[in-house]
């Protein structure tokens, strides 16, 4: 599970924690039943206090998006994503404030921002649909041709 945590932008680390876990789940990067790292380990990863990933957990399982299982560890729910589409944009709020505030750092106005993003999503485009055409192409038996297909 990548999680990345910064001390410069005003958010309390619990809270990113808890936003990028709900933005994990919630982008189906995590999935229902999928167990998230221990506490320590957590800490230890993101140089945390493993007190400050507890809290994280605790608001997460609060909020239904995970659930401890005594003796074994904490996963994903398995009922679909309790988070609301207000939620969704809450965390996603949260992320565009760090970006901009972080323009603002590096003296880059909003209409740069906006141009990098629209680069940004036309490179991943190309990217998931180049992945998608080699998954289509593995997915294809040998002995068949593209020359016995419509299209």
């Amino acid at each position: 599970m990548q999680i990345h945590i910064t001390s410069n932008d005003g958010v309390p680390i619990y809270v990113q924690i808890v936003n990028q876990v709900k933005h994990l789940v919630a982008s189906g990067r995590l999935a229902p039943g999928e167990e998230i790292p221990p506490i320590r380990a957590l800490a230890d990863q993101l140089l945390v206090n493993p007190n400050t990933v507890a809290r994280a957990y605790l608001e997460l399982e609060r909020a239904g998006v995970v659930t401890k299982r005594h003796g074994s560890g904490t996963y994903v729910s398995e009922t679909p994503s309790p988070l609301s589409r207000r939620e969704k944009l809450k965390v996603l709020t949260q992320r565009v404030d760090s970006l901009l505030v972080e323009a603002g750092h590096l003296d880059i106005d909003l209409p740069e921002v906006i141009e990098l993003l629209h680069e940004r999503q036309e490179v991943i485009r190309r990217e998931a649909a180049k992945a998608a055409g080699a998954d289509a192409r593995q997915r294809v038996p040998a002995n068949q041709t593209s020359s016995g297909s419509k299209g």
